[in-house]
């Protein structure tokens, strides 16, 4: 029986500016923690009912889907008039639930220990439920496919304009000169990151990452970097607007890129080829990973540690986004039957110290019989 069967409602503490969740089910946006709670019927949500602050009520009012916006105060003021002088937000939560009969609780895993517990002093059955919370996030609607795409051209943008930096600049001996002056990761992620702020997104951790750096996989890069060399690019911004992400990664050479480079990138951009032509409705991600990892041993690019650090492809090929940057499904070791209407990344990737590194990602849009690439921007190793 599934937690929902169980519960006579969800109820979530939160705040929604960092709780995907919270804002997937209100469609409000918060910087203070508030109370969201509803009644669980067919796989859906009825009775939306948010418990507001008189700082937020007018505002949630306006802009939120629930279907009653209360106002904690008022519910403060009886739990008062019972005679609980200095009641806290259980107690106040209490007078609510109490009032609808609602007793059994589905809450996320990471609901707070302190209300939980007093919830349970109080009678209250609580059960807990891990990700996915909401399992139809992972299949989007038209208009979330959407807002990922409006984000992904701004995130296209903010890379052209990088790589458009880099054309212009120079080779002198190993290292890349921008009108006289060394060319840092530094310098590229903050053309990446101003040009996605003045398109309504930010942007978090960017990588920019030259040689070695680039084989850890997250690893932001740091100084100057250098000619004849990799550089993997990796930018996962959010709309301020729409609060959807979108992610891709691309790998460049300014100046030559050597053969055992270009075999590497190959492999990769063959890899992702083999992603492209599985993934479908009903197809298992594991499966779609597996076959990479066997392409790319086949080439001759095992996996292990290799003097002290891992190398080769130790990484998922792929993961859903949306309001999160990490989303189910999984395109991974671990197995997901992927669904007409996910969006996930496809992002195979090759790490060997002293060699070289390559990741290239795109996202597609999971169809009936195969998959839509929603990332437009051009692979081409060098510059």
């Amino acid at each position: 029986m599934n937690p929902e069967e169980q519960t006579d409602a969800i109820l979530i503490i939160a705040t929604s500016e960092t709780d995907s969740n919270l804002y997937y089910a209100t469609h409000f946006l918060a910087p203070d923690p508030f109370i969201f709670f509803a009644t669980p019927k067919g796989g859906s949500l009825r009775e939306r009912v948010l418990l507001m602050s008189d700082l937020e009520i007018d505002r949630a009012r306006k802009e939120s889907c629930a279907d009653q916006v209360l106002s904690y105060s008022e519910s403060e003021e009886q739990v008062k008039r019972r005679g609980v002088l200095k009641p806290g937000l259980v107690d106040v939560l209490d007078e609510v639930l109490y009032a609808r009969g609602l007793r059994r609780l589905l809450v996320p895993a990471t609901f707070p220990l302190e209300y939980g517990d007093r919830l349970r002093d109080l009678g209250y059955l609580l059960l807990t439920k891990s990700e996915p919370f909401f399992e139809e996030r992972a299949v989007k609607t038209p208009q979330e496919v959407e807002a990922i795409q409006e984000t992904q051209r701004h995130t296209e943008e903010a890379v052209e304009a990088a790589f458009e930096m880099l054309r212009q600049s120079e080779v002198r001996g190993d290292g890349i000169y921008f009108r006289g002056k060394p060319l840092s990761s530094e310098n590229l992620k903050q053309v990446i990151n101003v040009k996605l702020m003045e398109r309504g997104c930010v942007a978090q951790h960017t990588i920019v990452a030259c040689g070695d750096d680039a084989c850890d996989p997250h690893n932001q890069g740091s100084g100057p970097l250098k000619a004849d060399q990799p550089i993997i690019f990796d930018v996962f911004p959010r709309s301020m607007h729409s609060r959807y992400f979108a992610d891709m990664s691309r790998t460049v050479v300014k100046g030559r890129a050597s053969q055992a480079q270009k075999a590497l990138y190959q492999a990769v951009s063959d890899g992702q080829e083999i992603a492209f032509g599985q993934i479908k409705d009903g197809a298992s991600g594991r499966e779609i990973h597996q076959q990479i990892c066997r392409l790319f041993e086949q080439r001759g690019f095992s996996t292990g540690v290799m003097n002290g650090r891992m190398q080769g492809f130790f990484h998922g090929t792929g993961h859903g986004l949306g309001l999160d940057i990490h989303e189910p499904p999984r395109i991974s070791k671990v197995d997901w039957i992927l669904k007409k209407g996910e969006v996930v990344t496809v992002e195979p990737g090759l790490y060997y110290p002293g060699s070289g590194a390559v990741r290239i990602e795109d996202m597609v849009l999971v169809g009936e019989s195969g998959c839509t690439n929603l990332t437009r921007f051009p692979k081409i190793l060098e510059l």
